[in-house]
């Protein structure tokens, strides 16, 4: 075994060439960690990245970036990748932090990211059109796209799979198979894959090819001839693959952890006068044994203790997350209504979904990676009389606009959805914030949109969305609660009632979520400060929105402000704004509230609000400007 370290000597994908087997060894081992150590103080997507080590070499060493181009699916497996193009750097030590690298693939950071993305099921779509694009062009170069067996749940991965054999001749897939998503796999694909990995004729026929390409000169043109037996030869022996159904030609199962036999099969690729698929057999979590124990708790991660997985203990007494008061309380409402049934697009635990999985698992249901279909589905069992609850982040739920839309809010169906991980997700930066979902729900007719101060008014607008019999979104931000105490049965809001939490005079600050904290604080600084007698109202539904109550504090007030973990186009803002026009009210409104912008990733919430002037401090001195007082904190105004 090679004694020095190689890692460091790789500055560029060309430096891995002059690299013998041991060396590849070596270099495979250093880089896992590398991720294990600086995960360990920074969290990030463990299982996954340690489950590519030796793919991400291997296709390093057979093709050249940037002038081919590689892209990953959801792209957080792409830490390897960072490490062999030039970024095992002090970046690389602050990854997912504050001015360190983002902990996905970006076409900012480096010309040897071809695509960035965040959201499975993207990669077959965007690299088949890259290759029609190559193809009108008249170039040579490779576009290869990287896969897990999790996006083929993904409509958009099938929709793609229809067109690559009519597009394009020169396509290269891998299916990168290690059976998990962030959860198990399910449905039909997961199965068909374990199919194919198991059949005995493909198995065989694969491995009698193997063999030769490693043993034998001139082993690339022998697996050609092989490979076009297989073809001639397979349907009398076993159905084709799917892939070849659709015109794709499949060469699996290949150990995706040997580099020199991935290599091989990735030459013969390149070769191929047809679109083609590698079927490649991955371990999630691969040289960390706790990660290879647990994959979905190590799909991410948060700081842990290298030598027993264990993370950061918990202060006594801190309050639940949102995600797990959701989760216990959906439990206990559907052992109370056994029309509830809980929907989640493969996040059970992320979601908080898992306690009703363990506690009634007949009315969980797990989609996979397919949130159009999770919300379309739910539109159907709500026509049958049951009531769907929903449980998908607000970033993800985008992808099912349409559904929305269309399906559930045309028909005024009783589906409830409760939007985690709304506001900021800090270290994953800006495919996770969910700083959009008051702008796209606002518009639909038939929804309730609602946000909620605390963990015990989310249990409150659960019950009220249920009970609504109409579509209506919940939406909370990831982490813990405030620590309020939580009533044992949720009692239903009036639907559009905003909740008024203070009595003043002068200025009247509405907010949501987190930011009602906030409008406290500030109202109790401008009454010290400044003798300032400010309303502070808990707004509560983002739509509809207590238009009364509004009115009666344009009149009765000199001035509005709000504050939202939104952007502010078209956010509740916004809908201040609006109503106030339509009853010819002008009166001076101050909006907080995320800018017209893609949010960056960062080390914590705090500081992101920091850099873009929504700090506490930051309001208030613009507030202090806003209602032209005088202050000795200078801070840009935000449009």
């Amino acid at each position: 075994m090679s004694k020095r370290e190689i890692l460091p000597t790789i500055s560029k994908p060309e430096d891995l060439k002059g690299l013998d087997e041991e060396e590849i060894e070596s270099l495979c081992q250093e880089i896992r960690q590398r991720i294990i150590e600086t995960t360990s103080e920074n969290g990030g997507h463990v299982g996954p990245n340690l489950g590519v080590v030796e793919l991400s070499v291997a296709l390093h060493l057979a093709f050249e970036t940037p002038k081919d181009s590689f892209v990953w699916d959801v792209s957080h497996q792409g830490y390897v990748h960072k490490l062999l193009t030039g970024r095992n750097d002090e970046r690389f030590e602050k990854i997912r932090q504050s001015g360190g690298l983002s902990g996905f693939l970006s076409r900012d950071e480096s010309p040897h990211d071809a695509f960035g993305a965040g959201h499975a099921g993207t990669a077959l779509s965007a690299a088949l059109g890259m290759c029609m694009a190559r193809d009108i062009k008249g170039g040579e170069d490779h576009v290869v796209a990287i896969a897990g067996d999790a996006a083929f749940t993904c409509g958009i991965t099938l929709e793609a799979l229809n067109n690559i054999a009519c597009s394009t001749k020169k396509f290269i897939l891998i299916l990168n198979d290690n059976e998990w998503s962030i959860a198990k796999n399910v449905g039909a694909f997961s199965k068909y894959f374990n199919e194919l990995i198991t059949n005995p004729v493909y198995s065989r026929i694969h491995k009698d090819a193997g063999n030769l390409l490693s043993k034998i000169p001139g082993g690339e043109t022998l697996i050609k001839f092989i490979s076009k037996a297989k073809r001639d030869t397979k349907e009398l022996l076993a159905p084709s693959s799917i892939f070849e159904k659709l015109g794709i030609r499949y060469v699996g199962p290949i150990d995706g952890h040997d580099v020199k036999r991935m290599v091989s099969f990735l030459e013969f690729a390149k070769t191929s006068d047809e679109p083609i698929v590698l079927h490649l057999l991955t371990k999630k979590g691969k040289g960390f044994p706790v990660a290879l124990e647990e994959p979905e708790k190590w799909h991410g991660s948060g700081p842990f203790d290298i030598k027993t997985g264990a993370a950061p203990s918990s202060k006594p007494g801190s309050p639940p997350k949102y995600q797990d008061v959701f989760g216990e309380c959906l439990a206990k409402m559907a052992r109370k209504n056994e029309k509830i049934v809980g929907i989640t697009a493969a996040m059970p635990s992320g979601t908080g979904l898992d306690f009703l999985q363990k506690e009634i698992p007949d009315r969980f249901f797990d989609v996979g990676i397919a949130e159009e279909h999770a919300v379309l589905m739910a539109a159907g069992m709500a026509t049958r009389n049951m009531i769907p609850v929903c449980a998908i982040y607000s970033t993800f739920l985008q992808r099912a606009f349409d559904q929305l839309i269309h399906d559930v809010c045309l028909q005024n169906l009783p589906v409830t959805f409760c939007l985690d991980r709304a506001g900021l997700s800090p270290n994953d930066g800006p495919t996770h914030h969910g700083v959009f979902d008051f702008s796209y729900l606002r518009l639909i007719p038939n929804a309730i949109v609602m946000q909620p101060k605390d963990e015990d008014e989310l249990q409150d607008m659960m019950s009220t969305g249920i009970e609504s019999g109409q579509p209506a979104f919940v939406r909370y931000p990831r982490g813990a609660g405030r620590g309020i105490e939580r009533k044992e049965t949720p009692t239903p809001l009036p639907i559009g009632e905003a909740e008024v939490l203070r009595e003043g005079s002068d200025c009247s600050i509405w907010a949501l979520g987190d930011f009602v904290r906030v409008a406290e604080e500030l109202a109790d600084k401008l009454s010290a400060k400044h003798g300032i007698s400010c309303s502070v109202t808990n707004a509560r539904f983002v739509k509809p929105l207590d238009k009364a109550l509004l009115l009666s504090h344009a009149r009765s007030h000199g001035s509005i402000i709000t504050l939202e973990d939104n952007v502010l186009a078209g956010g509740f803002g916004s809908a201040v704004l609006e109503h106030l026009q339509e009853e010819g009210i002008a009166l001076p409104v101050r909006r907080f509230g995320w800018p017209d912008r893609f949010i960056e990733h960062g080390s914590s919430v705090s500081g992101l609000r920091e850099a873009h002037q929504l700090g506490d401090e930051q309001i208030f001195a613009q507030i202090e400007k806003f209602l032209k007082l005088e202050s000795d904190f200078e801070a840009p105004l935000i449009a």
